[in-house]
């Protein structure tokens, strides 16, 4: 007997080393090339980078996988027990590894002759996500049980389990519980009840399966398991549980604002992000970061806090788009946008998805003309019926840039413009009498519904909105559509700006011996090249000579030959270099053409220039991004305000002045509306090819650009007053009243005068017209008109006698 046991003793004892020793072999062997599992301590999974306008509202996301990161301490502990019950109630008791969920595993397993469970901890499941492949084998889930056990001694429970709940995939492109949240229910993971919370927990086993948008019934029937598997556990009571199985679940994503409100600012803003966290440029400051560039702006969850203000942006895009298709329809008409065989047309109207509720006022929609008379046509639209008439084609001449639209009689036959089978766009026009009644969802198939014949603008154009205190961009649009064209002409374009360069020669001018006062003379000149011996004559835009001239009238009145006779006897050199002293970037040549505005700038870059004028003499850089911070919340970038002296405070101040005059009396009248302190200038190249304004306020510079993307006139008259100004305006009309009406202020060294309009000297009861115009202290004129010079009195530059004479 002594000798069984002995023998019994023995062979168990030598089981027990080979089983110690084969475990150990299979842990050696299972563990010689496992991945190091501390990188996950520094767990930074792709995140969605948040962009936020400047009153806090979410102007877009970024992200290659959409993931928010929430802490442990914001995720709803119900919804934390509704994921330990769907997966591992156990969680808070094993180590890393259940041995009775494997067991389990193992034996059904057996009875199927394949691995069809795996009895994974979360803690495994991280290691499979992160760590390893998701191949299904033995040897794979050996070194998944090794890594887990070894990842429960190196974090806590709750870190483990927060870095399971950001990183699990739910299906719907949606990673992590709160974008789970956000696509299935429209909220936010804080706001999710017992019945929602047991409906994402019952996703990660197959997500598609169980996506409540494409298959509610199966979500439901998941949800029931995980909340009994709740009541069962005591997570959650009796009176818990049947609430959550009857409250009805109401499925809807969270709208992603992202490319819709705004969407050309937020390009930009992607645009700068990848330059400003570019590797170099991050070095340069000192910060160092995960990632750089584009895989930082796609994946670090970032918050980017911008200047925008979504009101302005609102405006600014409303107002460029009515600017591009009023300019549109002074070309006038382009033709239908497609014409339709008799046999096709109820194919196209059964393919229209019209929504009555949407017919509001201006709203533009498709329509198949049907029916044509000289009074107007009929049209359908989906179910819908309407009629055109005649009276909105008045535009529709045929186009030729060569003649003015105010030279072509209004169109008065709707046969001219349209024939049955032609799909065009239009939109409801609303009689004034029926606008506070008018109510489009009761809208029936039989009411006819009252258009507007429109077209759809091949022009583009730019709109730079910018405070000139703080460089803060609070609109900036670059084209008519950004689903059409995502090319931003209000930051990547450059193009000449006229006219609109003519205040840096003048400013430059001010500081040279000239005053407002100054007699310049308007006559013709030549001038040749000396490099290529190329001759240019320059001419005024309404190709007339005005004889002496005041400086200020000549900027007032955008006069082209006085403009290049000041810029002659400055000479080239000053100009540019006051040029770059307002931010332009330029490259400038040293040749005359540079004082008609030759050398192409983009709109965002002259709105800078120009806020010279409305801060003192400083220009300010233009910032659309005013900080960065990382996924959670500490800072990585802020860009502050960049100021740069670029002239005088008393020039600046006269520039202003001046500016205003434009308005009051020159090219910028259109203006005058607004009943406000406001300057600008118009711009205008050769043959209408490009339409500037600037309109500048002591609170606000704003750039309105119009031209074709290819050089090409755009049509007589298409100039910056007729084309550009209304944009401007318009948008100023939304916007002016957040602010109190304030001028310019006038600083110590600047004394104001009044001038006779013909002679430049100080009025008298002689004078005729007159100005009232700032000068620097020592250089207001003191004669007075009328009174008789002395020979040393006389001088050149002011005796029209002498400037009469340079004429002839």
């Amino acid at each position: 007997m002594k000798k069984i046991f002995l023998y019994t003793l023995v062979t168990c004892a030598l089981g027990l080393a080979l089983g110690t020793l084969a475990a150990s072999g299979l842990y050696w062997w299972a563990s010689k090339d496992l991945p190091s599992f501390t990188r996950i301590n520094d767990y930074q999974p792709p995140l969605v980078t948040t962009v936020y306008a400047r009153d806090g509202q979410v102007l877009g996301h970024f992200y290659r996988e959409k993931r928010f990161l929430v802490s442990h301490k914001d995720m709803p502990e119900l919804v934390k027990r509704a994921f330990l019950a769907a997966e591992d109630d156990s969680f808070y008791e094993h180590d890393g590894v259940d041995p009775k969920a494997i067991f389990r595993a193992f034996i059904k397993n057996m009875r199927a002759g394949s691995i069809r469970q795996g009895g994974s901890t979360i803690t495994q499941q991280i290691i499979k996500r992160l760590l390893l492949s998701s191949e299904k084998s033995y040897e794979r889930k050996i070194k998944e049980a090794i890594l887990a056990f070894r990842l429960e001694r190196y974090l806590t429970k709750d870190e483990i389990l927060t870095i399971y709940l950001n990183e699990i995939y739910l299906g719907a492109g949606a990673y992590g519980v709160e974008a789970a949240a956000r696509t299935y229910f429209g909220k936010h993971v804080s706001e999710l009840s017992v019945a929602e919370a047991a409906v994402l927990a019952g996703l990660p086993q197959a997500p598609s399966k169980y996506n409540p948008l494409r298959a509610p019934g199966s979500a439901k029937a998941r949800q029931r398991y995980v909340l009994g598997r709740m009541h069962e556990l005591g997570w959650i009571t009796q009176e818990q549980y049947d609430t959550a199985i009857k409250a009805p679940l109401v499925y809807k994503s969270m709208e992603d604002p992202s490319w819709k409100r705004g969407a050309w600012y937020l390009e930009e803003v992607r645009r700068q992000l990848i330059s400003y966290l570019s590797e170099d440029n991050m070095r340069k400051l000192g910060i160092e970061l995960p990632r750089y560039g584009e895989d930082a702006v796609y994946e670090a969850g970032l918050q980017v806090y911008t200047a925008v203000d979504l009101d302005y942006q609102d405006a600014a895009e409303k107002s460029l788009r009515a600017g591009l298709e009023a300019s549109s329809k002074r070309r006038g008409w382009q033709g239908p946008i497609q014409s339709i065989e008799p046999d096709m047309m109820g194919d196209f109207l059964q393919q229209q998805e019209v929504i009555p509720a949407l017919l509001t006022d201006k709203k533009w929609i498709q329509v198949l003309v049907t029916k044509v008379e000289k009074s107007g046509a009929d049209v359908r639209f989906g179910d819908m019926i309407g009629r055109i008439p005649v009276a909105t084609m008045h535009w529709c001449r045929k186009p030729n840039p060569k003649v003015a639209t105010d030279y072509v009689p209004a169109i008065k036959d709707a046969r001219r413009v349209v024939k049955v089978g032609d799909v065009v766009w239009a939109s409801v026009d609303v009689p004034e009498r029926l606008k506070e009644t008018w109510e489009p969802s009761l809208l029936t198939e039989k009411d006819v519904v009252p258009l507007a014949l429109q077209q759809h603008p091949n022009v583009q154009g730019a709109v730079v909105s910018m405070d000139p205190h703080t460089g803060d961009v609070l609109a900036l649009v670059g084209g008519y559509s950004f689903a059409e064209s995502q090319f931003n002409r209000a930051t990547q374009a450059k193009r000449q700006p006229g006219s609109a360069f003519k205040p840096i020669v003048y400013s430059t001018a001010i500081d040279n011996g000239y005053t407002p006062a100054s007699i310049v003379l308007d006559a013709p000149i030549v001038y040749t090249d000396q490099s290529t011996s190329k001759v240019w004559r320059p001419e005024n835009f309404e190709g007339i000579f005005y004889g002496p001239t005041l400086l200020r009238t000549a900027l007032v009145k955008s006069r082209n030959l006085c403009t290049i006779r000041v810029a002659k006897a400055l000479g080239i050199p000053k100009v540019v270099e006051r040029a770059k002293a307002m931010g332009l970037e330029g490259p400038f040549p040293y040749d005359l053409s540079v004082s008609l505005g030759s050398v192409a700038v983009s709109p965002i870059n002259l709105t800078e220039a120009y806020t010279t004028f409305a801060n003192g003499g400083e220009w300010v850089k233009g910032r659309l991004i005013k900080s960065v911070k990382d996924a959670w919340g500490d800072d990585i970038i802020s860009i502050e305000t960049k100021r740069t002296q670029g002239m005088e405070p008393e020039t600046s101040y006269i520039m202003s002045t001046l500016l205003k005059e434009v308005v009051q009396d020159g090219t910028g009248w259109r203006l005058k509306v607004l009943k406000r302190p406001i300057g600008g200038k118009t711009g205008t190249t050769n043959d209408e090819k490009d339409a500037w304004f600037v309109g500048v306020t002591p609170y606000l510079v704003t750039t309105a650009y119009v031209g074709f993307d290819q050089l090409t006139p755009m049509g007589k008259w298409e100039t910056g007053s007729r084309a550009a100004s209304p944009v401007v305006r318009d948008y100023l009309q939304q916007v002016i009243n957040d602010y109190p009406e304030e001028d310019f202020e006038m600083p110590a060294g600047v004394i104001q005068v009044r001038i006779d309009a013909g002679s430049g000297r100080v009025a008298s009861a002689y004078s005729g017209k007159s100005y009232f115009l700032p000068f620097k202290q020592g250089t207001q004129p003191t004669i007075m008109q009328g009174e008789r010079l002395t020979r040393e009195q006389q001088d050149p530059v002011e005796s029209g006698e002498d400037l009469l004479k340079q004429m002839f």
